[in-house]
């Protein structure tokens, strides 16, 4: 019964979801292209939360729990497990102040209303997985960025999606790489909890009744110690909050 109830409940979430998407593209163009960045910003910020609140239409909750306000008066490194595509609009809004943007795959650069061009012009880089090269030089180039104007990098070691809530082993290129170019920046980890379970059914009909939480830990100060432990410190964090 709870599987059939999904289905309409789904095409509803969808409809309004790609609605939300349509409708903020040409806002978004607009701020970005008329009035600067804040604007702009703020427009992916409202965004972000209309496509949270949008997971209530499945009777999805988010609780997101940070105990240590956001500030942008230093860099920072958001590392966090990932589940789905679904972690990443409340991290956008609760984590507003700190002007997160994001390390992505190149393919979500371009095709998708709104999501395709906040990638590719407000502040995110897109890497190529399979060149390695590539992909060194847009996390250099996103850090120097979020060095100069005290914003956020966003990123997901594991590198892929977890399909069971487990997480998997953290490829380490990309933080060592972060550590080294942002030495003064704080590591905020953040274990997330149940996205996971709004893909459990695949795409259709999506997981419905579930309470998806975002629990923010105690960040830490990358030059505080070596990066090999540090590393090793902030996986064994966010991996000690995951719940079965």
């Amino acid at each position: 019964m709870r599987k059939l109830l999904a289905y309409p409940l789904t095409i509803i979430y969808y409809l309004a979801f790609g609605l939300l998407l349509l409708v903020f593209h040409p806002i978004q163009w607009l701020c970005f292209n008329l009035l600067g960045y804040q604007a702009h910003k703020n427009s992916v910020d409202y965004l972000n939360l209309g496509l949270t609140r949008c997971l209530l239409l499945l009777g999805n909750r988010v609780n997101f729990n940070n105990p240590y306000p956001c500030t942008n008066e230093r860099p920072s490194i958001i590392v966090a497990n990932h589940q789905s595509m679904y972690d990443i609009p409340p991290i956008i809004w609760y984590m507003r102040k700190c002007h997160p943007k994001f390390i992505s795959k190149k393919e979500l650069g371009k095709g998708i209303p709104s999501i395709s061009f906040n990638l590719r012009h407000g502040g995110s880089v897109l890497i190529d997985r399979r060149n390695g090269d590539q992909a060194i030089k847009e996390i250099k180039k996103i850090a120097a960025y979020a060095n100069t104007h005290n914003r956020s990098v966003v990123i997901f070691p594991e590198g892929t999606r977890s399909k069971t809530g487990e997480m998997k082993p953290f490829r380490r290129s990309g933080l060592r790489t972060l550590f080294k170019e942002m030495p003064e920046a704080q590591v905020i980890p953040i274990t997330i909890n149940n996205s996971w379970k709004t893909m459990k059914y695949g795409n259709m009909p999506m997981g419905i009744g579930e309470c998806i939480t975002f629990d923010v830990h105690q960040p830490v100060i990358v030059n505080s110690t070596n990066t090999d432990a540090l590393i090793d410190q902030i996986e064994q964090t966010i991996n000690s909050g995951i719940k079965p």
